[in-house]
């Protein structure tokens, strides 16, 4: 399924989720403000030009992982059933493959992902104080690295790369200011440089599922 149409479906089923909080009178409205904290599981690519650029196999690279996410969201003005918030997020995450033997000859090497960003967001959310969905997205950075165990990292392993953070998710107040929040989120990296004699590592696109909890 398309990203955009991932997102979409999760904000549509989360708006319906949050109908029945909707129906309270008087509904208090969204924010001031909210911070989140979540445990995410981050499915990193497993690509052939990716592997050229750290001079691996595409069997060495790692998929699923697991991470971190933070970040914190104001909110700014209601624009009839929209509610339009400025804020920021922080991504932390991990994945490892481990080595492969054969006959007694290590045929692939133990490798270790880090991705890590931060990107400034723009947010639109639907619902009321007491739960509500959103879309959002923002324009950031990241620094990814793909390193086999006990060997150093490469130049491409530390560069800065520009990244477009995309998703959507909801929150649910089961408590005035403690909610659950679940989250789907797509990292949209930028083309790696060319260094140390290695292509490039290719424009990527990471998937991040994030559940955790809200306090505002």
């Amino acid at each position: 399924m398309h990203a955009a149409a991932v997102v979409f479906t999760v904000v549509a089923i989360v708006t319906v989720m949050c109908e029945p909080v909707r129906a309270q009178e008087p509904p208090p409205r969204i924010g001031p403000f909210v911070i989140d904290i979540r445990g995410t599981s981050p499915s990193f690519p497993r690509d052939a030009l990716l592997a050229q650029s750290r001079g691996l196999s595409v069997d060495e690279l790692p998929g699923r992982g697991f991470g971190l996410d933070g970040g914190g969201h104001l909110y700014l003005f209601k624009w009839r059933v929209i509610t339009v918030g400025i804020g920021a997020q922080a991504t932390l995450a991990r994945a490892t493959s481990s080595a492969v033997v054969q006959s007694g000859a290590e045929t692939a090497r133990a490798v270790t992902s880090w991705f890590t960003s931060f990107t400034p967001q723009l947010s639109f959310n639907f619902g009321t104080g007491d739960g509500w969905s959103y879309i959002s997205g923002g324009l950031g950075q990241a620094v990814w690295s793909t390193v086999p165990d006990a060997q150093s990292a490469l130049p491409g392993d530390e560069e800065r790369l520009r990244t477009v953070n995309y998703g959507g998710g909801a929150r649910w107040f089961a408590k005035r200011h403690l909610a659950f929040t679940f989250d789907v989120r797509f990292h949209q990296i930028d083309p790696g440089t060319p260094l140390a004699g290695l292509p490039g590592s290719p424009r990527t696109t990471m998937m991040i599922i994030g559940a955790g909890v809200s306090v505002k």
